[in-house]
């Protein structure tokens, strides 16, 4: 079967294409395609990791430290001591059960979210049409196109009409390649191969049947991304989480060495003190940190899923959640999306049939992407067309911001032009003024204008309407958009939203400033502004953007709420000048043209019902185009972002300071004050109240506002927290060895109880800005809290306890300790409310 990367399938004809794949112009069947799909694999250009249960749990004791802990564990086994290694290897064995868990139920609600918004294409699978997802395409599948359908792979076409393909992600060239049947010699570059469409591309304009070639990594798109190895940009949520595993790494083998040699010096065995060193790294390092961040962002992911909003890549919600500047379109935003034609009127501003009909003969058949426009005016009239015949098409594109249509009538050929006004007087020579009569343009060019910016003033879109008589011709081409007559115009209204102003209201609440972002002119933008209630004014062109520099636009863009007149490729610079003022930038779009800017934004929005191309570059997908449903997908958002800070706050106080203790506490005392199997038990049950926290509540004003990853304050957080915590360890250590003269078993259990509680009880202080006894924790999160401080009061009463080392404790100590661990609650709090006084996070 022809599949062999070298191919030069554009030199062969069809038939001979399609017996080398085995395929007919019906399709494959069903059966045929799952072959092919088990045979070639799915259609990705880089293979997603489809680890078994089995490779996910044994990936959770992948981390060095782990692996050297289970080594001198099983070390310790054949030594001297079986049973603390088997119960260390049975604590670490649970640890990982835990992590394999949470990962495996955050990876499967993922999967369902994304199922939600997956892009399909329309393939012949049993002679019959159907919609099968991008991954599942392959060789021999005949693809059904039409516009604003992304190409899942290399083919060769088989049937085309009118068909214009955006090849700028390939070839880089700005108007999108005519596509035809045919073949070419083995020679012809790629930017030159008119019979054949390439994965990554999209389609603007006609309809089309193609024949799929090669899939995945084999396309002319796959090789590219191979050789450049490509990857999504590092978020900053993804960089913040880096670094701050960076600094526990660093500290944690500060640490390690620095107690393994102090125990060594003191002359304790050198096994045991391997042993401790490494407990003591265990404890420190949060073994579930990545289990637990995937199912707060699965969870957090869950949640927006219920407001509307799918989250196609989860690390783009601490982005959601930080943005503070959303650049948007207006149609369907801002306004109601339904675009209506108010009138359509001649050269004199008059009501007049025969623009409205031209306009029609346009929009009827035109094959481009479905906007609203062409939509109002197939539903304005629907005369019967006998006697007429479409011809040819140029497809609108943002540049020239034109779509002309060659139809005939009887022997007349003649050209129907819409688009942009200022772009369609630019090509008309003459016009036509009521009753037929023919002028030059410059007679009346002057008063057209001034009809169209009053026009433009009132809100309403206009557009103009040419015509051309072309002879006998039966193509056409750009450069016959020329010395057109002009006819008329077409006034469009699409007024705004009954509640946009409310819901700007809730943007701006939630910190987020709205930039509109239109491709319309600045006099119809200005007055949308107004009613939708943007107080700035200011508005940048398109033409004055041209002029600027891009270190001008970086301190204009900020000061600026309005972009009119602004070409696709100019989204672009408009968001990256807004990322360089220190803004955190969400893109909202789902035409053609919004691609590039959603991949530039720090947060790409698209909607279900958009094109594929647009769809497939967001990472956030709305399922109805509303600010409502965006401002709710914030909020959740900005929950889940404070869900994972508070995780992390806990893991770097109580468990920082707890495992500082010990390595004090280890150079004064005659033994260790905590075997290693009970340093791993306490770092256990110290993760069951951090695995809750994605069902935490979120205080009001924690959402208020964007908030960025700051790993310097949480350095701060880390250092006074983990001191208060090692103060009253220290505390303990002197209340059970001086006042209580406690035993070294008693010690032990003391400690343990005391770490555990502390570490439990400070989870319901740090997880909230306000006193602990005015912030509701979720039923979960206090469920666990208090079930592991149980656990931990009992477990020296039970066998497995006294297995473990521990033994029953008087009732004067655990009053003692119960006492310490409230003055530590009380002093948290206290110093709580100093630190966030003085420290923003």
């Amino acid at each position: 079967m022809m599949n062999g990367s070298n191919t030069v399938f554009w030199a062969i004809s069809t038939e001979d294409v399609l017996l080398g794949l085995q395929t007919t112009k019906e399709g494959l069947t069903q059966k045929e395609a799952l072959k092919r799909l088990a045979r070639f694999g799915p259609n990705e250009l880089k293979a997603k990791k489809r680890s078994g249960d089995f490779f996910l749990f044994f990936s959770q004791f992948k981390s060095p430290i782990v692996l050297i802990l289970i080594f001198a564990a099983g070390l310790s086994f054949f030594l001297h001591d079986p049973a603390d290694a088997l119960i260390i290897l049975a604590i670490v064995l649970i640890s990982g059960a835990l992590g394999f868990w949470q990962e495996r139920k955050a990876s499967s609600a993922v999967e369902k979210l994304l199922s939600i918004v997956q892009t399909n294409v329309t393939v012949l699978r049993g002679k019959t049409e159907s919609k099968v997802a991008f991954e599942q395409i392959v060789p021999g599948d005949v693809l059904v196109l039409s516009a604003g359908n992304a190409i899942p792979g290399d083919a060769l076409l088989i049937e085309a009409k009118d068909l214009f393909v955006n090849e700028a992600a390939l070839t880089g060239e700005t108007y999108p390649a005519a596509k035809m049947v045919g073949t070419l010699p083995k020679e012809t570059p790629l930017s030159q191969r008119a019979n054949t469409l390439f994965m990554g591309t999209h389609v603007i304009s006609g309809e089309a049947k193609a024949v799929v070639v090669h899939t995945g990594r084999n396309t002319e798109f796959g090789k590219v991304a191979e050789r450049l190895k490509l990857r999504p940009p590092e978020t900053e949520f993804e960089r913040g989480i880096r670094r701050f595993g960076y600094f526990l790494l660093e500290l944690t083998l500060m640490m390690v060495i620095a107690i393994f040699a102090l125990n060594v010096l003191l002359k304790r065995p050198v096994l045991d003190s391997f042993l401790f060193s490494l407990a003591l790294a265990v404890g420190l390092t949060p073994q579930l940190r990545p289990a637990i961040i995937s199912i707060n962002l699965s969870h957090g992911a869950s949640r927006m899923a219920q407001e509307k909003v799918i989250v196609k890549r989860l690390n783009a919600i601490e982005n959601f959640g930080s943005m503070n500047v959303l650049c948007s379109d207006k149609t369907g935003t801002l306004t109601e999306g339904v675009v209506r034609v108010q009138s359509a009127l001649d050269t004199l501003s008059q009501e007049s049939e025969k623009v409205m009909f031209y306009a029609y003969l346009n929009a009827f058949y035109e094959t481009g992407f479905f906007n609203p426009v062409d939509e109002s005016i197939r539903t304005r009239m629907r005369p019967e067309l006998p006697d007429y015949q479409k011809l040819d098409e140029i497809p609108y594109d943002f540049v020239r911001k034109r779509l002309s249509i060659l139809v005939s009538r009887h022997d007349k050929h003649f050209m129907v032009t819409k688009g942009a006004m200022q772009n369609v007087l630019a090509v008309c020579s003459q016009a036509e003024m009521p009753g037929g009569k023919m002028c030059e343009m410059v007679e009346v060019e002057e008063s057209l204008r001034e009809a169209y910016k009053a026009f433009s003033a009132k809100g309403f879109r206009t557009l103009g309407i040419a015509y051309k008589d072309v002879g006998t011709g039966t193509t056409i081409n750009k450069e016959q958009e020329s010395g057109m007559t002009f006819l008329g115009f077409l006034v469009l209204s699409d007024p705004p939203k009954a509640d946009v102003i409310e819901t700007m209201g809730q943007l701006k609440s939630l910190g987020v400033s709205l930039k509109l972002i239109t491709g319309d002119n600045a006099l119809v933008a200005s007055n949308i502004s107004q009613q939708v209630g943007l107080s700035n004014q200011q508005i940048l062109t398109g033409a004055q953007l041209r002029q600027m520099s891009d270190e001008a636009l970086m301190h204009q863009a900020s000061d600026v709420d309005v972009f009119a007149e602004v070409e696709p490729n100019q989204k672009e610079p408009i968001i990256a000048a807004l990322k360089k003022s220190g803004n955190v930038v969400g893109c909202m779009g789902d035409g053609i043209n919004d691609a590039s800017a959603l991949h530039a934004a720090d947060v790409g929005i698209s909607v279900d019902s958009a094109v594929d191309v647009a769809k497939n570059a967001a990472d956030i997908v709305l399922l109805e185009k509303e600010l409502t449903v965006l401002a709710k997908g914030i909020r959740e958002g900005r929950n889940t972002f404070a869900n994972t800070l508070k995780y992390v706050f806990m893991a770097t106080s109580a468990n920082f300071g707890n495992m500082f203790s010990m390595a004090g506490a280890s150079r004064f005392l005659p033994f260790l004050p905590l075997l290693p199997k009970q340093i791993l038990l306490t770092n256990l049950m110290t993760d069951f109240p951090e695995m809750t926290i994605s069902t935490d509540s979120v205080d009001p004003e924690m959402i208020e506002k964007p908030r960025r990853w700051n790993i310097r304050s949480i350095r701060k957080f880390m250092t006074v927290f983990g001191t208060l915590s090692s103060m009253f360890d220290f505390i303990t250590f002197g209340v059970l060895l001086l006042i209580l003269h406690a035993t070294t078993e008693q010690f032990r259990t003391g400690w343990f109880i005391e770490s555990v509680i502390s570490a439990s009880m400070i989870v319901l202080v740090i997880r909230s800005r306000r006193p602990f006894f005015k912030s509701r924790p979720s039923r979960y999160l206090l469920i666990v809290t208090f079930a592991v401080i149980v656990v931990a009061i009992l477990l020296p009463f039970t066998p497995l306890g006294q297995l473990l080392g521990f033994i029953p404790l008087p009732i004067p100590i655990l009053v003692l300790v119960g006492l310490i661990v409230a003055l530590y609650i009380l002093g948290a709090e206290a110093v709580k409310r100093a630190f966030f006084k003085r420290v923003k996070l």
